[in-house]
């Protein structure tokens, strides 16, 4: 899966809120002062070409959709920023937030059953 840019990544969370959309609505999504029509008509195209999104035909119109979910973007790109920033270590990237203070025990707290929800689903799954 390719990498996207600042611009094509935009896109797609438009299409993802969307989920399909014609070109127009796309454009309708960007906050003033809106890109050209005709730019986001280009990073559609490519977004094509990388296979991000597919679209049905009707007459000369198109109607897109994503073909990667931001589910399946997102575990991509998060294996990468772990990888990249912290050697690959789940454990060092959980680190990175604990150690934050910006986080208050609220978020603290949520995160913790998070994750003891996960460790009693692989327990329960093991037995």
């Amino acid at each position: 899966m390719n990498e996207l840019t600042k611009a094509e990544e935009q896109v797609m969370k438009y299409i993802w809120k969307l989920e399909k959309a014609f070109l127009k609505d796309i454009v309708e999504q960007f906050p003033e002062p809106k890109p050209a029509y005709t730019t986001i008509s280009t990073v559609v195209r490519v977004l094509v070409k990388k296979e991000f999104l597919k679209f049905d035909t009707y007459g000369k119109i198109r109607q897109y959709y994503a073909n990667v979910s931001k589910e399946t973007y997102f575990k991509k790109h998060m294996k990468e920023v772990i990888g990249n920033f912290f050697n690959g270590s789940p454990s060092k990237f959980a680190s990175f937030f604990t150690n934050n203070e910006d986080l208050g025990i609220t978020e603290l707290e949520k995160m913790k059953l998070m994750l003891e929800n996960k460790i009693e689903k692989l327990k329960a799954k093991n037995e």
